[in-house]
């Protein structure tokens, strides 16, 4: 998992150097496949329940699952989650980022600068020990007290020889709940933060899940072990 998190993280850094105003979608997913494959890898998502992407590619309300499509084409001022996941020698590795496209809005940076903020608390909060309710409490807090609201009907998730596996993770809810953290476990841990309401729909393809009242959403995540010291997070970047 953790070779399957580096090629993650250098096809995160391929499509971040990729990202201007006028890519379409659809070029962000060549780039996307063509960077796991030639690496050895397999894109987790191609085909998964039918989807039809390597990537998730999801601008500016819709919240995840969005398809790569070359009719999207990304202007200046947008965000986009880029949500990729990995296959390697039989596991899985899954992570997203929120990114800016040109120059954005200072309600979207700040957006994305707390929703990736809420990721990095819910992590403090993964060691043996620690229950999953500590997990989402913590996304909730940072990306509530800042007025966001955090969407409910989509959750983070268990993850290794399969991408989803139990037990879910929702952003929200009380802190002493919920299965006990051990080491060993690995997780993919992604807020979903709104800048308006919590509420959601989907599309008519089936997979598009925007924000219902239209407003921006931002969207982090990371594959995260449990380690007897505390956690290694296996999708690391740094900091471009």
């Amino acid at each position: 998992m953790r070779r399957a998190g580096a090629i993650l993280t250098d096809t995160l850094n391929r499509l971040e150097d990729a990202l201007r105003p006028g890519i379409t979608t659809a070029r962000l997913d060549e780039i996307a496949e063509e960077a796991i494959t030639s690496a050895g890898a397999k894109p987790s998502f191609k085909g998964y329940r039918g989807f039809p992407g390597s990537i998730c590619a999801s601008p500016n309300d819709v919240i995840v699952h969005g398809i790569p499509s070359a009719d999207v084409v990304l202007e200046d001022g947008d965000i986009i989650s880029i949500d990729v996941g990995v296959f390697l020698e039989g596991f899985h590795a899954d992570s997203a980022w929120t990114f800016p496209v040109g120059e954005v809005t200072a309600e979207a940076a700040a957006l994305l600068k707390t929703t990736e903020a809420s990721l990095d608390a819910a992590i403090e909060q993964c060691s043996p020990g620690k229950r999953l309710g500590d997990v989402g409490h913590a996304v909730e807090q940072v990306a509530e007290t800042a007025g966001y609201s955090v969407v409910r009907e989509y959750v983070g998730h268990g993850v290794g020889r399969a991408l989803h596996e139990e037990p879910q993770i929702p952003n929200y809810g009380p802190p002493g709940r919920r299965e006990v953290l051990s080491t060993g476990m690995t997780l993919a841990i992604e807020p979903m933060v709104n800048l308006g309401g919590p509420e959601t729909k989907v599309l008519g393809d089936g997979w598009t899940v925007v924000t219902a009242d239209g407003s921006l959403s931002a969207h982090f995540e990371h594959t995260v072990a449990i380690t007897p010291e505390g956690h290694e997070v296996l999708t690391r970047r740094e900091r471009r």
